[in-house]
Protein backbone atom coordinates (compact mmCIF):
# COMPACT_ATOMS: atom_id res chain seq x y z
CA UNK A 1 0.00 0.00 0.00
CA UNK A 2 1.41 4.02 -0.44
CA UNK A 3 -0.27 6.44 -0.12
CA UNK A 4 0.85 9.86 -1.76
CA UNK A 5 2.40 12.50 0.61
CA UNK A 6 3.77 9.59 2.82
CA UNK A 7 4.46 11.97 6.03
CA UNK A 8 8.04 11.77 7.65
CA UNK A 9 8.73 10.35 11.49
CA UNK A 10 9.05 13.88 12.36
CA UNK A 11 5.85 14.87 11.16
CA UNK A 12 3.72 16.73 13.96
CA UNK A 13 0.03 15.21 15.27
CA UNK A 14 -2.79 15.86 12.93
CA UNK A 15 -5.24 15.32 15.08
CA UNK A 16 -6.63 18.27 16.84
CA UNK A 17 -6.46 16.66 20.73
CA UNK A 18 -2.87 16.27 20.26
CA UNK A 19 -0.21 13.56 19.88
CA UNK A 20 -1.15 11.27 23.19
CA UNK A 21 -4.41 11.02 22.05
CA UNK A 22 -3.53 9.77 18.12
CA UNK A 23 -0.99 7.46 18.72
CA UNK A 24 -3.80 5.85 21.20
CA UNK A 25 -6.05 5.94 18.28
CA UNK A 26 -3.28 4.53 16.46
CA UNK A 27 -2.93 1.63 18.95
CA UNK A 28 -6.68 1.01 18.45
CA UNK A 29 -6.66 -0.05 14.91
CA UNK A 30 -3.60 -1.80 15.57
CA UNK A 31 -6.12 -4.30 17.59
CA UNK A 32 -8.35 -4.15 14.92
CA UNK A 33 -8.44 -6.76 12.00
CA UNK A 34 -8.31 -3.84 9.37
CA UNK A 35 -5.69 -2.03 7.82
CA UNK A 36 -4.01 0.52 10.86
CA UNK A 37 -1.89 2.49 8.06
CA UNK A 38 -4.85 3.05 6.08
CA UNK A 39 -7.09 4.30 8.74
CA UNK A 40 -5.16 7.02 9.52
CA UNK A 41 -3.83 8.39 6.75
CA UNK A 42 -8.00 8.15 6.25
CA UNK A 43 -8.69 10.14 9.00
CA UNK A 44 -6.06 12.45 8.92
CA UNK A 45 -6.62 13.50 5.00
CA UNK A 46 -10.36 13.60 5.97
CA UNK A 47 -9.75 16.55 8.32
CA UNK A 48 -7.56 17.86 4.65
CA UNK A 49 -10.91 17.72 3.23
CA UNK A 50 -12.88 19.78 5.58
CA UNK A 51 -10.08 22.53 6.34
CA UNK A 52 -10.30 22.67 1.97
CA UNK A 53 -7.02 21.75 1.72
CA UNK A 54 -7.88 18.99 -0.05
CA UNK A 55 -10.56 18.06 -2.47
CA UNK A 56 -13.32 15.77 -1.62
CA UNK A 57 -13.27 14.18 -5.15
CA UNK A 58 -8.75 13.45 -5.27
CA UNK A 59 -9.72 12.16 -1.49
CA UNK A 60 -12.01 9.27 -2.73
CA UNK A 61 -9.44 8.68 -5.44
CA UNK A 62 -6.75 8.38 -3.07
CA UNK A 63 -7.75 5.99 -0.96
CA UNK A 64 -10.60 4.09 -3.59
CA UNK A 65 -8.29 1.48 -4.68
CA UNK A 66 -6.81 0.84 -1.01
CA UNK A 67 -10.47 0.84 0.43
CA UNK A 68 -11.62 -1.75 -2.06
CA UNK A 69 -8.64 -4.05 -1.30
CA UNK A 70 -9.42 -3.91 2.36
CA UNK A 71 -13.43 -4.20 2.14
CA UNK A 72 -14.15 -5.41 -1.00
CA UNK A 73 -15.94 -2.30 -1.85
CA UNK A 74 -16.16 1.35 -1.61
CA UNK A 75 -19.86 2.57 -0.28
CA UNK A 76 -18.36 5.82 0.34
CA UNK A 77 -20.71 8.92 -0.05
CA UNK A 78 -18.17 10.60 -2.74
CA UNK A 79 -17.65 7.29 -4.53
CA UNK A 80 -18.95 7.15 -8.30
CA UNK A 81 -22.20 5.43 -9.09
CA UNK A 82 -20.03 2.57 -11.44
CA UNK A 83 -18.43 1.70 -7.88
CA UNK A 84 -21.77 0.56 -6.64
CA UNK A 85 -23.53 -2.69 -8.06
CA UNK A 86 -27.36 -3.21 -7.32
CA UNK A 87 -26.10 -5.65 -4.56
CA UNK A 88 -24.65 -2.89 -2.58
CA UNK A 89 -24.09 -3.21 1.25
CA UNK A 90 -25.52 -6.90 0.81
CA UNK A 91 -23.43 -7.92 -1.62
CA UNK A 92 -20.36 -6.45 -0.32
CA UNK A 93 -20.67 -8.02 3.59
CA UNK A 94 -21.74 -11.61 1.04
CA UNK A 95 -17.93 -11.21 -0.33
CA UNK A 96 -16.76 -10.45 2.71
CA UNK A 97 -17.73 -13.79 4.18
CA UNK A 98 -20.33 -12.22 6.38
CA UNK A 99 -22.57 -14.17 9.16
CA UNK A 100 -23.79 -11.89 11.38
CA UNK A 101 -21.70 -13.31 13.89
CA UNK A 102 -18.60 -13.19 11.95
CA UNK A 103 -18.43 -9.72 10.48
CA UNK A 104 -18.80 -7.97 14.52
CA UNK A 105 -16.90 -10.67 15.60
CA UNK A 106 -15.31 -8.84 19.26
CA UNK A 107 -11.97 -6.96 18.08
CA UNK A 108 -9.37 -6.87 21.16
CA UNK A 109 -10.62 -5.36 24.34
CA UNK A 110 -8.88 -1.95 23.51
CA UNK A 111 -8.77 1.83 24.45
CA UNK A 112 -12.49 2.03 25.21
CA UNK A 113 -12.66 5.85 25.14
CA UNK A 114 -12.28 8.23 28.39
CA UNK A 115 -13.21 11.65 29.64
CA UNK A 116 -10.28 13.13 30.38
CA UNK A 117 -8.72 15.42 28.08
CA UNK A 118 -6.32 17.78 26.95
CA UNK A 119 -8.76 20.84 25.96
CA UNK A 120 -6.57 23.15 24.53
CA UNK A 121 -7.19 21.66 21.02
CA UNK A 122 -10.94 23.62 21.91
CA UNK A 123 -8.92 27.12 22.53
CA UNK A 124 -9.85 30.00 20.53
CA UNK A 125 -8.38 29.93 16.72
CA UNK A 126 -6.42 32.75 17.02
CA UNK A 127 -4.48 30.75 19.94
CA UNK A 128 -3.64 28.15 17.39
CA UNK A 129 -1.44 28.00 14.44
CA UNK A 130 -4.17 28.80 11.29
CA UNK A 131 -4.54 26.63 8.50
CA UNK A 132 -2.71 26.54 5.89
CA UNK A 133 -5.05 26.92 2.98
CA UNK A 134 -4.16 25.74 0.20
CA UNK A 135 -7.86 24.17 -1.36
CA UNK A 136 -8.61 23.26 -5.01
CA UNK A 137 -12.24 23.59 -4.17
CA UNK A 138 -13.29 25.15 -0.89
CA UNK A 139 -16.27 23.22 1.77
CA UNK A 140 -18.20 26.44 2.08
CA UNK A 141 -21.45 25.28 3.53
CA UNK A 142 -24.09 25.85 1.17
CA UNK A 143 -27.78 27.37 2.33
CA UNK A 144 -29.85 24.69 3.51
CA UNK A 145 -33.46 24.01 3.26
CA UNK A 146 -35.44 21.94 5.68
CA UNK A 147 -34.46 21.39 9.32
CA UNK A 148 -30.70 21.14 10.60
CA UNK A 149 -31.13 19.53 14.34
CA UNK A 150 -28.39 21.14 16.62
CA UNK A 151 -28.10 22.74 20.51
CA UNK A 152 -27.08 25.82 21.72
CA UNK A 153 -25.81 25.51 25.07
CA UNK A 154 -24.83 28.10 27.88
CA UNK A 155 -21.81 27.20 29.64
CA UNK A 156 -21.35 30.25 31.80
CA UNK A 157 -24.72 28.96 33.48
CA UNK A 158 -24.15 25.39 33.68
CA UNK A 159 -23.73 24.14 37.44
CA UNK A 160 -22.57 20.97 36.93
CA UNK A 161 -24.90 18.92 38.03
CA UNK A 162 -24.89 16.16 35.29
CA UNK A 163 -28.04 15.77 34.77
CA UNK A 164 -27.82 15.24 30.97
CA UNK A 165 -25.28 12.76 31.45
CA UNK A 166 -27.91 10.81 33.74
CA UNK A 167 -30.63 11.48 31.34
CA UNK A 168 -29.13 10.34 28.20
CA UNK A 169 -27.83 6.83 29.73
CA UNK A 170 -31.74 6.63 31.36
CA UNK A 171 -32.89 6.71 28.06
CA UNK A 172 -30.32 5.29 25.50
CA UNK A 173 -28.59 2.68 28.16
CA UNK A 174 -25.22 2.92 27.23
CA UNK A 175 -22.26 1.14 29.04
CA UNK A 176 -20.94 2.24 31.98
CA UNK A 177 -18.08 4.93 31.06
CA UNK A 178 -18.99 5.05 27.36
CA UNK A 179 -20.46 8.12 27.31
CA UNK A 180 -22.41 10.36 24.89
CA UNK A 181 -22.29 13.34 26.86
CA UNK A 182 -19.77 14.61 29.00
CA UNK A 183 -19.64 17.44 31.54
CA UNK A 184 -15.57 18.58 31.38
CA UNK A 185 -14.73 21.39 34.69
CA UNK A 186 -11.64 22.60 33.40
CA UNK A 187 -9.05 25.56 34.55
CA UNK A 188 -6.30 26.88 32.12
CA UNK A 189 -3.62 29.12 33.56
CA UNK A 190 -5.75 32.23 33.33
CA UNK A 191 -9.27 31.38 34.88
CA UNK A 192 -9.21 28.52 37.33
CA UNK A 193 -12.27 26.27 38.90
CA UNK A 194 -12.07 26.04 42.57
CA UNK A 195 -11.16 22.88 44.74
CA UNK A 196 -14.12 20.68 44.32
CA UNK A 197 -14.35 20.06 48.40
CA UNK A 198 -14.15 23.76 48.90
CA UNK A 199 -16.19 26.20 46.63
CA UNK A 200 -19.32 28.89 47.22
CA UNK A 201 -21.22 28.27 44.06
CA UNK A 202 -21.06 25.98 41.72
CA UNK A 203 -21.32 29.06 39.44
CA UNK A 204 -17.60 29.04 40.23
CA UNK A 205 -16.40 26.14 37.56
CA UNK A 206 -15.91 26.53 34.37
CA UNK A 207 -17.33 23.77 32.20
CA UNK A 208 -17.40 22.45 28.60
CA UNK A 209 -20.39 20.27 27.79
CA UNK A 210 -19.39 18.12 25.03
CA UNK A 211 -21.72 15.61 23.18
CA UNK A 212 -21.58 14.77 19.48
CA UNK A 213 -21.25 17.69 17.23
CA UNK A 214 -23.25 16.50 14.47
CA UNK A 215 -21.20 18.65 12.01
CA UNK A 216 -22.49 19.50 8.52
CA UNK A 217 -19.56 18.26 7.00
CA UNK A 218 -18.51 15.07 9.06
CA UNK A 219 -14.62 13.59 8.87
CA UNK A 220 -16.08 10.44 10.43
CA UNK A 221 -18.61 9.88 7.41
CA UNK A 222 -15.82 10.57 5.21
CA UNK A 223 -13.94 7.62 5.79
CA UNK A 224 -16.62 4.90 6.94
CA UNK A 225 -16.41 2.34 3.86
CA UNK A 226 -19.73 1.11 4.64
CA UNK A 227 -22.26 3.94 5.06
CA UNK A 228 -22.74 2.99 8.08
CA UNK A 229 -21.89 6.41 9.53
CA UNK A 230 -23.79 8.35 7.62
CA UNK A 231 -25.58 12.11 7.36
CA UNK A 232 -29.61 11.85 7.19
CA UNK A 233 -31.45 13.67 5.34
CA UNK A 234 -34.08 14.45 7.38
CA UNK A 235 -32.65 16.96 10.27
CA UNK A 236 -28.69 16.54 9.45
CA UNK A 237 -28.30 14.20 12.06
CA UNK A 238 -24.70 12.22 11.98
CA UNK A 239 -25.91 8.18 12.76
CA UNK A 240 -24.63 4.79 12.98
CA UNK A 241 -26.49 2.18 11.22
CA UNK A 242 -25.60 -0.75 13.76
CA UNK A 243 -26.49 -3.47 11.34
CA UNK A 244 -24.08 -1.93 8.75
CA UNK A 245 -20.76 -1.22 10.64
CA UNK A 246 -18.01 -3.73 11.08
CA UNK A 247 -16.66 -1.84 13.43
CA UNK A 248 -13.59 -1.01 11.37
CA UNK A 249 -13.33 2.18 14.11
CA UNK A 250 -11.98 4.52 10.85
CA UNK A 251 -14.79 6.91 12.35
CA UNK A 252 -13.02 7.00 16.02
CA UNK A 253 -9.97 8.12 14.08
CA UNK A 254 -11.44 11.12 12.16
CA UNK A 255 -13.65 12.42 14.51
CA UNK A 256 -11.94 15.65 15.64
CA UNK A 257 -13.89 15.71 18.93
CA UNK A 258 -13.17 12.29 20.54
CA UNK A 259 -17.31 11.19 20.78
CA UNK A 260 -16.76 8.17 19.28
CA UNK A 261 -17.23 4.26 21.49
CA UNK A 262 -16.84 1.07 20.29
CA UNK A 263 -19.15 -1.75 21.68
CA UNK A 264 -15.97 -4.18 22.24
CA UNK A 265 -17.95 -6.98 24.41
CA UNK A 266 -21.55 -7.53 25.28
CA UNK A 267 -23.55 -4.43 26.22
CA UNK A 268 -24.83 -4.43 29.81
CA UNK A 269 -28.29 -3.85 28.65
CA UNK A 270 -29.32 -6.72 26.43
CA UNK A 271 -31.33 -6.43 23.07
CA UNK A 272 -34.75 -7.64 24.46
CA UNK A 273 -34.79 -4.95 26.96
CA UNK A 274 -35.03 -2.17 24.70
CA UNK A 275 -38.38 -0.82 23.04
CA UNK A 276 -37.89 -1.36 19.17
CA UNK A 277 -39.35 2.53 18.48
CA UNK A 278 -36.68 3.18 20.64
CA UNK A 279 -33.76 1.78 17.99
CA UNK A 280 -35.21 2.50 14.61
CA UNK A 281 -35.57 5.89 12.98
CA UNK A 282 -38.44 6.73 10.31
CA UNK A 283 -36.30 4.81 7.45
CA UNK A 284 -36.28 1.40 9.71
CA UNK A 285 -32.87 1.76 10.55
CA UNK A 286 -31.14 0.77 13.83
CA UNK A 287 -29.34 4.38 15.08
CA UNK A 288 -30.48 4.64 17.97
CA UNK A 289 -29.92 3.00 22.32
CA UNK A 290 -26.73 1.43 23.08
CA UNK A 291 -24.52 -0.43 20.13
CA UNK A 292 -24.56 -4.02 19.90
CA UNK A 293 -21.41 -6.27 20.28
CA UNK A 294 -18.41 -4.53 17.82
CA UNK A 295 -20.56 -1.95 17.02
CA UNK A 296 -19.44 2.14 16.93
CA UNK A 297 -22.02 4.14 18.87
CA UNK A 298 -22.37 7.96 20.01
CA UNK A 299 -24.44 10.38 20.78
CA UNK A 300 -27.41 10.77 18.37
CA UNK A 301 -29.70 14.21 19.31
CA UNK A 302 -32.71 11.25 19.65
CA UNK A 303 -33.73 10.45 16.36
CA UNK A 304 -36.60 8.36 17.68
CA UNK A 305 -38.12 11.27 19.55
CA UNK A 306 -37.84 13.75 16.57
CA UNK A 307 -39.42 10.97 14.37
CA UNK A 308 -42.33 11.15 16.62
CA UNK A 309 -41.90 7.37 17.95
CA UNK A 310 -41.84 8.61 21.67
CA UNK A 311 -44.82 10.72 21.25
CA UNK A 312 -45.40 13.80 19.12
CA UNK A 313 -44.56 15.92 22.33
CA UNK A 314 -41.99 15.25 22.12
CA UNK A 315 -40.33 15.69 18.04
CA UNK A 316 -37.59 18.61 18.50
CA UNK A 317 -36.32 17.67 22.48
CA UNK A 318 -33.13 15.51 23.56
CA UNK A 319 -33.44 13.66 27.25
CA UNK A 320 -30.32 15.96 28.46
CA UNK A 321 -31.96 19.48 27.24
CA UNK A 322 -35.49 18.22 29.37
CA UNK A 323 -33.00 17.25 32.46
CA UNK A 324 -31.04 20.59 32.52
CA UNK A 325 -31.99 21.99 35.66
CA UNK A 326 -30.77 25.57 34.68
CA UNK A 327 -32.04 24.93 30.78
CA UNK A 328 -28.76 25.74 29.63
CA UNK A 329 -29.18 23.11 26.81
CA UNK A 330 -31.49 24.72 24.09
CA UNK A 331 -31.90 21.57 21.76
CA UNK A 332 -33.84 22.95 18.33
CA UNK A 333 -34.28 23.47 14.60
CA UNK A 334 -30.86 25.87 13.87
CA UNK A 335 -32.42 26.88 10.26
CA UNK A 336 -35.18 28.17 12.26
CA UNK A 337 -34.73 31.66 13.58
CA UNK A 338 -37.50 31.29 15.48
CA UNK A 339 -36.28 28.24 17.47
CA UNK A 340 -34.71 27.65 20.79
CA UNK A 341 -31.18 27.51 19.95
CA UNK A 342 -31.22 30.41 17.88
CA UNK A 343 -33.30 32.20 20.10
CA UNK A 344 -31.20 32.14 22.98
CA UNK A 345 -28.07 32.43 20.56
CA UNK A 346 -29.41 35.64 19.24
CA UNK A 347 -30.08 37.30 22.28
CA UNK A 348 -28.73 35.16 25.69
CA UNK A 349 -29.14 38.25 27.72
CA UNK A 350 -33.44 38.20 27.10
CA UNK A 351 -33.24 34.47 27.13
CA UNK A 352 -32.14 34.15 30.00
CA UNK A 353 -34.43 36.83 31.66
CA UNK A 354 -37.68 34.76 30.32
CA UNK A 355 -36.33 31.21 31.77
CA UNK A 356 -35.59 33.26 34.79
CA UNK A 357 -39.02 35.11 34.76
CA UNK A 358 -41.03 31.99 34.08
CA UNK A 359 -39.71 30.45 36.99
CA UNK A 360 -39.77 33.43 39.39
CA UNK A 361 -43.07 35.20 38.44
CA UNK A 362 -46.10 34.45 40.17
CA UNK A 363 -48.92 32.41 37.57
CA UNK A 364 -50.89 34.78 35.31
CA UNK A 365 -53.83 33.39 37.11
CA UNK A 366 -52.69 33.89 40.65
CA UNK A 367 -51.86 37.72 39.79
CA UNK A 368 -55.00 38.11 38.02
CA UNK A 369 -57.07 36.59 41.10
CA UNK A 370 -54.69 39.24 43.58
CA UNK A 371 -55.58 42.15 41.48
CA UNK A 372 -59.45 41.78 41.64
CA UNK A 373 -60.64 45.26 42.76
CA UNK A 374 -57.06 46.70 43.26
CA UNK A 375 -56.67 50.15 42.40
CA UNK A 376 -54.74 51.00 38.77
CA UNK A 377 -51.72 52.11 40.91
CA UNK A 378 -48.17 50.01 40.39
CA UNK A 379 -47.33 50.43 44.22
CA UNK A 380 -51.17 49.17 45.24
CA UNK A 381 -49.84 46.43 42.77
CA UNK A 382 -46.84 45.33 43.87
CA UNK A 383 -48.62 45.31 47.40
CA UNK A 384 -51.64 43.17 46.46
CA UNK A 385 -49.24 40.11 44.69
CA UNK A 386 -47.14 38.01 46.41
CA UNK A 387 -43.63 37.73 45.83
CA UNK A 388 -44.31 40.16 42.72
CA UNK A 389 -41.43 43.35 42.72
CA UNK A 390 -40.63 45.79 40.92
CA UNK A 391 -37.81 44.74 38.83
CA UNK A 392 -40.02 41.99 37.65
CA UNK A 393 -42.58 44.02 36.49
CA UNK A 394 -40.19 46.03 34.93
CA UNK A 395 -38.02 42.92 33.13
CA UNK A 396 -41.74 41.12 32.14
CA UNK A 397 -42.39 44.39 30.41
CA UNK A 398 -39.52 44.39 28.77
CA UNK A 399 -39.78 41.37 27.21
CA UNK A 400 -43.33 42.23 25.97
CA UNK A 401 -41.53 45.53 24.49
CA UNK A 402 -38.37 43.02 23.19
CA UNK A 403 -41.29 40.36 21.60
CA UNK A 404 -40.05 39.71 17.81
CA UNK A 405 -42.51 38.34 15.31
CA UNK A 406 -40.89 35.37 13.24
CA UNK A 407 -41.87 34.35 9.82
CA UNK A 408 -41.42 30.81 10.81
CA UNK A 409 -43.33 29.47 13.77
CA UNK A 410 -40.99 27.79 16.74
CA UNK A 411 -40.92 24.17 15.57
CA UNK A 412 -42.36 21.11 18.26
CA UNK A 413 -40.81 20.63 21.38
CA UNK A 414 -39.43 24.37 21.59
CA UNK A 415 -39.74 25.83 25.48
CA UNK A 416 -38.64 29.39 24.71
CA UNK A 417 -42.20 30.70 23.52
CA UNK A 418 -44.20 29.20 25.69
CA UNK A 419 -42.27 30.41 28.76
CA UNK A 420 -42.36 34.35 27.05
CA UNK A 421 -46.15 33.43 26.77
CA UNK A 422 -46.34 32.56 30.18
CA UNK A 423 -44.13 36.05 31.58
CA UNK A 424 -46.50 38.18 28.60
CA UNK A 425 -49.73 36.42 30.35
CA UNK A 426 -48.40 38.08 33.73
CA UNK A 427 -47.94 41.60 31.69
CA UNK A 428 -51.39 41.14 30.55
CA UNK A 429 -52.88 40.19 33.79
CA UNK A 430 -51.07 43.80 34.99
CA UNK A 431 -52.78 46.02 32.89
CA UNK A 432 -56.40 43.89 33.10
CA UNK A 433 -56.08 45.21 36.37
CA UNK A 434 -55.99 49.04 35.28
CA UNK A 435 -52.70 49.71 35.73
CA UNK A 436 -51.17 51.57 32.23
CA UNK A 437 -47.93 50.12 31.88
CA UNK A 438 -46.89 52.36 29.08
CA UNK A 439 -47.73 56.31 31.04
CA UNK A 440 -44.53 58.41 31.34
CA UNK A 441 -44.35 58.09 34.67
CA UNK A 442 -44.53 54.38 34.89
CA UNK A 443 -41.56 53.94 32.38
CA UNK A 444 -39.38 55.99 33.65
CA UNK A 445 -40.06 54.63 36.97
CA UNK A 446 -39.17 51.10 35.69
CA UNK A 447 -35.83 52.37 33.44
CA UNK A 448 -37.99 51.75 30.12
CA UNK A 449 -38.43 55.01 29.09
CA UNK A 450 -36.38 58.54 29.54
CA UNK A 451 -37.31 60.88 31.08
CA UNK A 452 -37.67 63.89 28.45
CA UNK A 453 -35.72 67.49 28.96
CA UNK A 454 -37.09 70.75 28.91
CA UNK A 455 -39.18 71.55 25.79
CA UNK A 456 -38.89 67.27 24.95
CA UNK A 457 -41.85 64.97 24.02
CA UNK A 458 -41.50 61.82 26.21
CA UNK A 459 -40.26 59.22 23.12
CA UNK A 460 -42.31 55.81 24.91
CA UNK A 461 -41.11 52.54 25.88
CA UNK A 462 -37.49 52.19 24.58
CA UNK A 463 -36.36 48.43 23.68
CA UNK A 464 -32.85 50.03 24.27
CA UNK A 465 -33.76 50.49 27.90
CA UNK A 466 -35.15 46.99 28.06
CA UNK A 467 -32.36 45.10 26.70
CA UNK A 468 -30.27 47.40 29.38
CA UNK A 469 -32.15 45.85 32.12
CA UNK A 470 -31.65 42.26 30.81
CA UNK A 471 -27.73 42.89 30.71
CA UNK A 472 -28.44 44.43 34.22
CA UNK A 473 -30.06 41.29 35.40
CA UNK A 474 -28.76 38.53 33.16
CA UNK A 475 -25.84 39.33 31.76
CA UNK A 476 -24.46 38.20 28.53
CA UNK A 477 -21.69 35.92 27.53
CA UNK A 478 -18.20 36.91 27.06
CA UNK A 479 -18.02 34.65 23.55
CA UNK A 480 -19.99 32.26 21.61
CA UNK A 481 -17.92 29.52 19.95
CA UNK A 482 -17.48 26.56 18.10
CA UNK A 483 -15.56 23.95 18.69
CA UNK A 484 -12.35 23.84 16.50
CA UNK A 485 -14.23 26.29 14.48
CA UNK A 486 -11.05 26.66 11.74
CA UNK A 487 -10.97 23.23 10.92
CA UNK A 488 -14.24 22.90 8.58
CA UNK A 489 -16.26 20.88 10.02
CA UNK A 490 -19.33 23.23 10.81
CA UNK A 491 -20.89 21.74 13.73
CA UNK A 492 -24.41 22.27 14.86
CA UNK A 493 -23.51 23.07 18.00
CA UNK A 494 -23.07 26.92 19.66
CA UNK A 495 -21.66 27.56 22.56
CA UNK A 496 -21.60 30.99 24.85
CA UNK A 497 -19.17 32.12 27.16
CA UNK A 498 -16.41 29.69 28.80
CA UNK A 499 -13.74 28.88 26.03
CA UNK A 500 -11.38 27.04 27.07
CA UNK A 501 -7.70 28.17 26.29
CA UNK A 502 -4.54 26.92 25.10
CA UNK A 503 -3.62 25.82 28.25
CA UNK A 504 -6.83 23.85 29.55
CA UNK A 505 -7.14 20.97 31.26
CA UNK A 506 -9.77 19.01 33.23
CA UNK A 507 -10.29 18.92 36.89
CA UNK A 508 -13.01 17.17 39.08
CA UNK A 509 -16.16 19.40 39.29
CA UNK A 510 -18.24 20.08 42.02
CA UNK A 511 -20.43 16.64 41.07
CA UNK A 512 -18.62 13.67 40.36
CA UNK A 513 -19.54 10.92 38.36
CA UNK A 514 -19.51 8.53 41.21
CA UNK A 515 -21.65 10.99 43.17
CA UNK A 516 -24.19 10.08 40.57
CA UNK A 517 -23.81 6.70 40.28
CA UNK A 518 -22.02 7.25 36.75
CA UNK A 519 -18.38 6.41 35.37
CA UNK A 520 -16.62 9.07 32.86
CA UNK A 521 -13.44 6.50 32.00
CA UNK A 522 -14.88 3.20 30.03
CA UNK A 523 -11.38 2.33 30.73
CA UNK A 524 -11.52 2.10 34.45
CA UNK A 525 -14.86 -0.19 33.50
CA UNK A 526 -12.68 -2.23 31.64
CA UNK A 527 -9.52 -2.85 34.05
CA UNK A 528 -12.26 -3.68 36.38
CA UNK A 529 -13.76 -6.71 34.36
CA UNK A 530 -10.87 -7.87 33.00
CA UNK A 531 -7.30 -9.35 34.38
CA UNK A 532 -3.92 -9.34 32.65
CA UNK A 533 -4.59 -8.07 30.03
CA UNK A 534 -2.67 -4.46 28.94
CA UNK A 535 -4.71 -1.49 27.80
CA UNK A 536 -2.14 1.18 27.68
Amino acid sequence: MSFDDEPGDDEEAFHPLGEAWQDELEDVLEDTEYDTELGMEMAKDAMRVTKGELAEAEFHERYHDDVMEEFGEDERPIASPDDVDEGGMGSMLSRLGASEESRREMLKKASAGAGFLGLGAWATAENREPADIAAEETTETEETEGTQWGMTIDLEHCDGCLSCVTACNQEHQWDDGANWMYVLAYEDGNVESPDPDDFDSVRDFNYLVRPCQHCTDAPCEKVCPTTARHTRDEGGLVLTDYEVCIGCRYCQVACPYGVNYFQWDEPDVEREELEPEGIYDERGRPVSRRAPRGVMSKCVFDPARQDGNAGEELVGTTACEQACPPNVIQFGDKNNPASDPQRYEENPSRARTVIRMDSELPSPNSVESSLEGVDGDLDAVLDAVDDLTEEAVALAKGVELTTEEYEEEAPAGDSLPDKEETVLSVVSAIEDSGLDLETQDILVRLELGEEPGDDEEFQGPSEELAQERFEAFADGPESQFELLEDIGTNPNVTYLGNQPGPNAEQVEGPTSYEDVEMVDVRQDVLDDQTIGLDYS
